[in-house]
């Protein structure tokens, strides 16, 4: 049997919160390669998740720990949806190639991921164009925390 406890949750949050990224993953996926990916991501509230896609599959998103807000953008840059999941929603999916991004709003904060594989970085090319690598990164997670659905990023 396969499970993540309360204690894998504080670990990996502390993984996380000692990371330079300010992340880390719990794989119940043995392999890379598996057809279904399944993780749990510890994200401290600055870390960066640049707005990206997956061209092959939907993602699914449930919180295991805190609350997080997620975005989802059209090609230009423009916020089409935004959801505060763990609150207002407790379960969130992005369709195959929408464009998206998460931040954690809360310390400590753990979100499970679903998603088919088998495991693919993301591809330049899937990234946003819009967004920054990472000089504006700082004022991008500022701009997610209050940007409203028809917004678009002014960098």
């Amino acid at each position: 049997m396969k499970q993540i406890t309360r204690a894998d949750l504080a670990a990996l949050a502390r993984q996380a919160q000692s990371s330079p990224r300010r992340r880390a993953n719990l794989n119940l996926h043995v392999q890379l390669d598996d057809p279904i990916q399944r993780l749990a991501i510890a994200m401290e509230p600055d870390t960066y998740v640049r707005p990206h896609r997956h061209p092959h599959t939907w993602e699914l998103l449930y919180p295991l720990a805190g609350r997080f807000v997620v975005l989802h953008f059209d090609d230009a840059g423009t916020l089409t949806d935004r959801a505060l999941l763990g609150d207002e929603s407790r379960v969130i999916e992005t369709p195959a190639g929408g464009w998206h991004a998460v931040l954690s709003l809360d310390p400590g904060a753990v979100i499970f991921e679903v998603k088919h594989g088998p495991y693919q970085p993301i591809a330049e090319a899937d990234y946003a164009s819009w967004s920054p690598a990472t000089p504006q990164a700082d004022a991008l997670i500022a701009w997610y925390r209050t940007a409203r659905v028809g917004d678009r990023w002014p960098g």
